[in-house]
């Protein structure tokens, strides 16, 4: 089962998850980023600057070693996905902003995250590791599984945007279902090692978290003066596409210890990202009632 998942319901969940991205863009979208472009620069830098240095913070900070350090930061250096995209809607941000990060940013990854993958191998592995990442084969894979889809996902809500409308809430289903069952296979595959690394990347992976939606957050108060927009960026550097950094420490590298902090990962930030939620709508219904 393991196997089939990392080998076959990853990749196809990803591509799900990329396409449904895809059918969530609007010309609307580019159109506000040529309006705004300081925003989405915001956005961007931090997505692709802020959260690996963030990483390698916290992998010294709680001195992970070895595979664990490999994983979180693989997971770093993943874009955002559906997940953030629908927290900003539930969080009443700028939705067409988180959309657009997510998509342009996901083009991006396929060229910047296989070679710092591979430097982060042999920084925390050390140069003589036998693990090693194909760049051309994870280029490629990344390039599948992510750009195109998205590029589909455009041209099919072009085409039938009502089926697209309809379609989206069957594709984030079936990939969450997808990352739970890897997730569950992952900790039956590691047995007793399980609470190890539990232990171990817990702290590391809930720090990550916290501190990324923190930083976006204010980063966007402080350089943007807009509540809604900093909202967006605290969830685009907050929620990474776990699935993504799965399919890369499971499927390409086949190493299950550096899929525990993705994992972790994937659950606490949907926790996270809801606390935020009530917090921000709450704060909106306290202003509200103090106007009136």
């Amino acid at each position: 089962m393991f196997e089939a998942l990392t080998q076959i319901g990853l990749p196809i969940a990803l591509i799900l998850i990329m396409t449904g991205v895809g059918m969530t863009l609007r010309p609307a979208n580019f159109k506000e980023v040529a309006r705004q472009p300081k925003a989405f620069f915001v956005g961007a830098l931090a997505q692709l600057l802020l959260l690996p240095v963030t990483a390698l913070l916290v992998i010294y900070l709680f001195d992970l070693q070895g595979e664990l350090a490999v994983g979180l930061f693989i997971l770093a250096l993943c874009p955002g996905g559906t997940t953030s995209n629908l927290y900003s809607y539930l969080a009443k941000a700028d939705v067409g902003l988180s959309v657009a990060l997510t998509a342009m940013v996901g083009f991006i990854t396929p060229f910047s995250l296989p070679l710092l993958a591979v430097w982060a191998i042999e920084h925390f592995l050390g140069e003589n590791t036998s693990f090693q990442l194909p760049l051309l084969k994870t280029w490629l894979t990344l390039m599948i599984v992510s750009v195109l889809p998205v590029l589909l996902g455009m041209w099919f809500n072009f085409k039938w945007p009502e089926r697209s409308a309809r379609l989206q809430p069957f594709i984030s289903r079936f990939s969450v279902i997808v990352l739970v069952l890897l997730i569950i296979s992952i900790a039956t595959d590691l047995g007793a090692d399980l609470w190890l690394f539990l232990e171990k990347t817990g702290p590391a992976t809930l720090a990550l978290n916290l501190l990324t939606m923190v930083a976006g957050y204010w980063l966007g108060r402080f350089l943007l003066q807009q509540e809604k927009q900093a909202r967006t960026i605290c969830l685009e550097v907050g929620l990474q596409n776990g699935t993504l950094a799965l399919m890369i420490s499971t499927g390409i590298l086949q190493n299950t210890a550096m899929s525990i902090a993705p994992s972790v990962y994937s659950l606490l930030m949907f926790m996270t990202a809801s606390l935020f939620t009530v917090w921000v709508l709450r704060k909106d219904k306290t202003q509200s009632s103090g106007v009136v």
